[in-house]
């Protein structure tokens, strides 16, 4: 009799509270009809193949499933491109005067001279050779704006342009006439015109000058101390301006002694920058993140590794995608975009993920699974009811332990 009665009181309470439950079961339909909107790591791998159709047509990008006859080219042959600096190669000369330069110019007489002094020949020789000969040695010498010094007895004469030779040539030329067997030696004291900038990120920074060795790009680079923090082997850049032209290389794709070592000319100027490789991580990953490479290669088990993996209640491991622009001449902005997919519920897709290379600015997407709707439906079904139930319980123990 007392069971029945507390039923009865339970039933009773239940059909009170029937309106409350409407109420609640009419919400819990509306977030059902709404589920589409729950929040969520991304689309799963069927929204990303079909709900971008109009994007495709517009963008003209690809689908490509990884297999082992479309794994793309390695990270290291696709971005280790030196064509740019090969183009920039040209032909010059390394020992033309120009302006700015400062020469040492010395004159020898033998009886009757324009100059006094003992002959000698470089700084410090006292060796005389001849009690009659006399010498004069002007240094500080500069090549003016428009090319030209300007010596006594000789007047003005053309430097830029020239050899050291030919201005040799030219004041013994002058001089003639005007002193009894004259000889001349022309130097370089301060050379500007002959010289190359290196800047950036290197232990000594600064202007070099070239010699007839015809020094190349790496030896530049080594002059200058090499490359310093937080450059390093596997990120630095050199970016290399001749004419007005730029070009940019990882520095360690250029092979010493190679096309990409270019000799280098007066006037050239290469800077070594700092330029991080990443990549970035979405979806039903363990964390969403940029992420740099900070090896030189990184294929993509190692970046999805990097980022903790697919999550194991999210994640639809078959749907595991590689946003990326690839060069393509014919495309209208010389790249066309590419998205490649892999399926990590197959074995063999393990191997091509260690040998699909990272690149730049890629984008791993990680897809949502398709049950992940469902079950945040059923949790949201489940915190609407769960306090009803619980309430009707605790309140069915109440009126049983007041009976």
């Amino acid at each position: 009799m007392k069971t029945s009665f507390g039923f009865s009181r339970f039933a009773a309470g239940f059909s009170n509270r029937k309106p409350a439950l409407g109420l609640t079961a009419m919400a819990g339909i509306a977030l059902l009809g709404g589920c589409a909107s729950l929040p969520n790591s991304g689309p799963t791998a069927n929204e990303v193949i079909n709900s971008e159709r109009e994007q495709v047509a517009k963008m003209g990008f690809t689908l490509v499933d990884v297999t082992a006859d479309t794994v793309p080219v390695s990270e290291r042959a696709a971005l280790m491109q030196t064509g740019g600096l090969e183009a920039l190669a040209r032909d010059g000369r390394v020992d033309l005067l120009g302006p700015g330069d400062v020469l040492s110019v010395s004159i020898f007489e033998v009886g009757v001279s324009l100059f006094g002094g003992s002959a000698n020949i470089g700084e410090g020789d006292t060796r005389v050779f001849d009690p009659t000969a006399k010498t004069e040695a002007m240094r500080g010498v500069v090549v003016d704006d428009a090319g030209y010094i300007t010596l006594p007895y000789i007047g003005r004469i053309k430097a830029a342009g020239r050899t050291t030779e030919d201005v040799r040539q030219q004041v013994i030329r002058g001089l003639r006439g005007k002193s009894q067997a004259p000889q001349a030696l022309v130097s370089i004291s301060e050379n500007v015109t002959n010289t190359i900038l290196v800047g950036g990120l290197v232990a000594d920074p600064g202007r070099q000058r070239l010699s007839l060795g015809r020094e190349r790009l790496l030896d530049a680079i080594a002059g200058a101390g090499g490359v310093k923090s937080p450059a390093s082997w596997q990120n630095a850049v050199v970016r290399f301006t001749r004419d007005g032209k730029t070009a940019e290389a990882y520095y360690n794709q250029i092979t010493p002694g190679s096309a990409a070592d270019l000799p280098l000319l007066p006037g050239d100027r290469l800077d070594i920058v700092h330029m991080e490789r990443t990549f970035t991580v979405f979806g039903a990953a363990g964390k969403v993140a940029e992420v740099p490479f900070e090896t030189e290669n990184v294929s993509l088990a190692d970046a999805v590794a990097r980022a903790g993996g697919p999550n194991s209640q999210e994640a639809d491991p078959t749907g595991v995608f590689v946003f990326r622009f690839v060069p393509d001449a014919t495309a209208p902005n010389g790249e066309r975009p590419v998205i490649y997919r892999i399926n990590l519920l197959k074995p063999s897709s393990y191997f091509l993920a260690q040998r699909f290379m990272m690149r730049d600015k890629d984008v791993i997407y990680i897809a949502n699974a398709r049950f992940n709707k469902t079950r945040q439906v059923v949790q949201v079904i489940n915190m609407l009811f769960s306090p009803v139930l619980q309430g009707m319980i605790l309140a069915d123990r109440v009126n049983r332990a007041n009976n």
